[in-house]
């Protein structure tokens, strides 16, 4: 009778078993504003991924990526992240970004990096809407971050292609790690890749995956097909896309854009790569 019992409670075991999704999908202009620790009357934060997001334990190395909007005259919270560093776009407006005590002003369309233990906050008198994306440090990295915040601007980034990749993509390459020579600033820890790419009509960046890191798109401008995951036979899991689509995706999942043939805006795609925790190598 034991016996019996036992196999007739399989089928529930298995039934409660969840598999983690390979890729996760967001339309931002869809995510609800939820508290934070730098939200504030005038300061609001919507999660996309990790932190205060529904699925926050499937990006292993990204703590948090979401949308920050500072009201004319508002301020958010002072916070102080030990053990995460910090990427940061203006994507419109701007403000001051005081960090330790030192206020450094900020306009539109500029980024920065935020080393582990700063404590920063960001205050606006016009409004500001900004990206934030942290990425969880080992121990042992902490002291090889920079002391200090790293401002610049995309404007003064050039567009140029990668190889590898068509000549259909253009890339501005926005930050990478502390040994890099081609990206405007050299500083992450953990993070490897911050960029924006700028696609033709009809153009791609070819599907590919990295086995070293997690990676995250956003789609600022236009439209086209993502390329999330894929099958046993090669081909490609494509998903329509427009601006205010995000995907994070697992390391080894498939990535790509196919842009569309018939838009009259180029596609334009924010995109930021992260070691998976305990990889030392760069992909």
């Amino acid at each position: 009778m034991r016996a019996l019992f036992l196999l007739a409670a399989l089928p529930l075991v298995g039934a409660e078993r969840t598999v983690d999704p390979t890729f996760l999908h967001r339309y931002v202009p869809d995510v609800r504003e939820q508290k934070s620790d730098v939200t504030t009357a005038t300061c609001h934060y919507q999660p996309i991924f990790g932190a205060g997001d529904s699925q926050p334990k499937i990006p292993r190395g990204v703590a948090r990526f979401g949308e920050i909007t500072v009201d004319a005259g508002g301020s958010c919270e002072a916070v102080t992240y030990p053990i995460e560093e910090q990427a940061v776009v203006v994507v419109d407006g701007g403000g001051t970004l005081d960090a330790a005590g030192e206020k450094l002003p900020l306009r539109k369309h500029d980024f920065f990096y935020l080393p582990p233990g700063l404590r920063h906050s960001m205050a606006s008198s016009s409004g500001a809407r900004l990206i934030v994306m942290g990425f969880k440090i080992p121990g042992g990295l902490r002291a090889a971050a920079p002391a200090k915040p790293i401002v610049a601007n995309i404007e003064d980034v050039k567009w140029q292609t990668v190889s590898g990749h068509p000549d259909s993509v253009l890339y501005q390459l926005l930050m990478g790690d502390a040994k890099s020579t081609r990206d405007r600033i050299a500083a992450g820890q953990v993070l490897t890749s911050l960029f924006i790419m700028q696609f033709e009509p009809g153009g791609t960046n070819f599907p590919h995956h990295h086995d070293k890191a997690e990676e995250i798109y956003l789609v600022l401008d236009g439209e086209g097909d993502m390329v999330a995951g894929g099958g046993v036979d090669g081909v490609e899991g494509r998903h329509p896309a427009r601006a205010g689509d995000a995907y994070f995706f697992r390391l080894n999942c498939t990535v790509g854009f196919y842009a569309s043939k018939d838009a009259s805006t180029k596609a334009r795609i924010l995109a930021v790569r992260s070691l998976y925790p305990f990889t030392k190598e760069v992909d």
